[in-house]
């Protein structure tokens, strides 16, 4: 298999793109990895970054009628606008919220947060009748783990890269077969960017002084 071939085989379906949804696509990729970077290294960026990204795949994916991901995007652009005002919460001019692990009480909410997202999604297909789709059941298991995974960021919850490992593993060949080849790289390097987070993270948790 030529150079030719491998292209044609990842970017075939970019044929019917018009030039601004390629490069669209590709600029919401880039500041996502940016953003998944900077949350690596506990940097407060990840929000103005990831507010990018967000805000480009909600309008992309509203033209490609993906729901469930078109709900992750509007929620994450909401969350992420709260985490940069959580992460950067101060007294007396010094920061606050540094990494914790979350509290038994946080575990419950995050169980109710998953399952309210898989009800709300499920009814969302239910209602647009999506479910013809083979990719629609395994849409709605990554858009609550996402939700959850995003809660936990904003709350600068250790246990978030948990979440984010999951769901990235699953959309790598998810979007790929969804036709959308950019996004599935990016979830590629979000899943290896995630592993070394949660590593990073661990190292920070156990130390007394934090810095935003």
């Amino acid at each position: 298999m030529d150079i030719t071939q491998v292209f044609n085989f990842f970017f075939s379906q970019y044929l019917d793109y018009t030039a601004l949804e390629f490069y669209l696509e590709l600029t919401g990729v880039i500041f996502g990895v940016l953003s998944v970077w900077f949350a690596k290294k506990n940097n407060i960026i990840v929000f103005p970054t990831g507010l990018i990204s967000t805000g480009i795949y909600v309008y992309l994916l509203f033209k490609w009628s993906l729901l469930g991901d078109l709900l992750i995007n509007i929620y994450f652009f909401l969350m992420g606008l709260y985490g940069w005002y959580f992460w950067n919460k101060k007294t007396i001019g010094k920061p606050i919220n540094f990494i914790k692990s979350f509290s038994n009480d946080e575990q419950i909410k995050v169980i109710i947060l998953v399952v309210l997202s898989l009800i709300f999604v499920t009814g969302l297909y239910t209602f647009f009748e999506k479910w013809n789709s083979s990719f629609a059941w395994v849409d709605t298991f990554t858009t609550s783990l996402f939700f959850a995974g995003m809660w936990l960021m904003a709350r600068r919850k250790i246990e978030h890269w948990i979440f984010w490992i999951i769901g990235d593993i699953i959309s790598v060949p998810l979007y790929f077969y969804k036709g959308h080849a950019l996004t599935s790289i990016q979830y590629l390097i979000f899943t290896i960017l995630a592993i070394q987070g949660y590593r990073e993270w661990k190292i920070k948790l156990n130390k007394k002084n934090q810095t935003v």
